[in-house]
């Protein structure tokens, strides 16, 4: 499941830390990133305008990440003055208030020009999951200082592993199927309708050779992508299918089916974690009870060994353990901490790559183990990594 290499959605990128007199109203009424001479890698040196979309995020719970779609004008300020050497100045007009509404000075901005010749400006909010998920995903060095804007071409490179695939994902990118070996078999499977999810993940399982006894936490990352890639392509004929039929100028239809397809997936990714930690669960012969109700109508996502210890008050305590599942944490992770009182030390499981320190430190704090598949714990700094869980950790413990 090939979804090509990150050059085949963004060719150059510029990036640096925000300024006060580019964000902020009381001291900037320009409408302009300064210090952009480095840009003309990528633009070039004639005055021109840039499709852009601007989009700002932030690890803030209640604070959706926001984005606007406008036009960007690329020109040297002093090109009537051609005895002095040139500045180039990029405008972004004030419609496009999320600039100087969302942003902070030393927020990170990443400019990233697609192949298209458009540009994506991700302003990302200052030591968040965002900012070390996208240094990771741009190779910007930890230890890289960024003060005035730099550039860099985007490499050849192999395909995209699954923590770029998640990271690009969460932008809003449509990752490019190029396999549809599967999608007769799918249709006729399912009979052009989405099964629900516990079935759809055997089904994606049953699609791969991968023995979660010898590897479980690449199996894990295996059977997520398989269904992922199933899903997606599953769902591309299915809405393609339905808008060859139109909505005959049926608006409130239109929104109501734009909304069915964003719930489904949404619902689907949580469960499809649950199901695939569950069957590595049932390979390994570990005993569980999954979604039973605790204190307060809580119903962790996993028990061991199962309900009926947990509920046995002569139960020894230290021998009952908790794992919940979350595609992504934000702050949701904190969800977990009141579910099941009488265990102490919790654990999580997620698929997010490269959450902030200032996350994980809170969740030690809490007395939280974070478990994440192998393959991503090199998104997380050094010093995250020699306190993260893999899967085939985890297991040993509970047995």
């Amino acid at each position: 499941m090939n979804y090509g290499s990150l050059k085949n959605y963004y060719t150059a990128i510029g990036y640096k830390r925000l300024s006060a007199t580019e964000v902020d109203l009381n001291t900037s009424h320009g409408h302009e990133f300064q210090g952009v001479n480095a840009f003309r890698d990528m633009f070039g040196t004639e005055r021109c305008e840039i499709n852009a979309t601007i989009h700002y995020l932030s690890d803030d719970e209640d604070e959706e990440d926001v984005s606007q779609s406008g036009t960007l004008k690329w020109y040297d300020s002093r090109e009537n003055n051609p005895q002095r050497s040139a500045e180039f100045r990029l405008y972004y007009p004030a419609e496009l208030n999320i600039v100087q509404n969302q942003a902070q000075p030393d927020d990170l901005i990443i400019g990233a020009q697609k192949p298209d010749k458009s540009v994506d400006i991700l302003i990302v909010q200052a030591g968040s999951t965002w900012e070390q998920q996208l240094r990771w995903l741009f190779a910007l060095e930890d230890d890289e200082a960024i003060t005035g804007y730099k550039t860099r071409n985007i490499p050849e490179q192999g395909a995209l592993d699954f923590g770029s695939q998640t990271i690009m994902e969460r932008l809003g990118i449509e990752l490019k199927i190029s396999d549809d070996t599967y999608l007769d078999d799918l249709l006729i499977t399912f009979n052009g309708v989405f099964p629900i999810t516990r079935v759809f993940s055997g089904y994606a399982r049953n699609t791969t050779q991968q023995n979660s006894m010898d590897d479980p936490d690449g199996t894990l990352i295996a059977w997520l992508q398989r269904e992922e890639m199933l899903f997606r392509l599953m769902e591309k004929h299915l809405i393609s299918e339905r808008l060859r039929q139109g909505f005959e100028d049926d608006v409130d239809a239109f929104i109501s089916y734009s909304l069915s397809v964003q719930n489904r997936r949404k619902s689907r990714a949580g469960q499809s974690l649950e199901n695939h930690l569950e069957q590595i669960f049932i390979d390994h012969n570990i005993f569980y009870s999954r979604g039973k109700v605790t204190e307060n109508k809580a119903k962790p996502d996993f028990l061991f060994p199962g309900i009926d210890e947990y509920s046995d008050r002569n139960f020894p305590e230290n021998r009952l353990i908790m794992l919940g599942a979350k595609t992504t944490c934000k702050d949701r992770w904190r969800q977990v901490l009141p579910e099941a009182k009488r265990i102490k030390h919790k654990h999580l499981c997620t698929i997010e790559p490269g959450i902030s320190e200032a996350q994980t430190n809170e969740m030690r704090h809490h007395d939280l183990q974070l478990v994440l598949p192998q393959e991503l714990h090199s998104t997380f700094t050094r010093k995250q990594q020699d306190w993260l869980m893999n899967i085939d950790a985890f297991i040993a413990i509970v047995k």
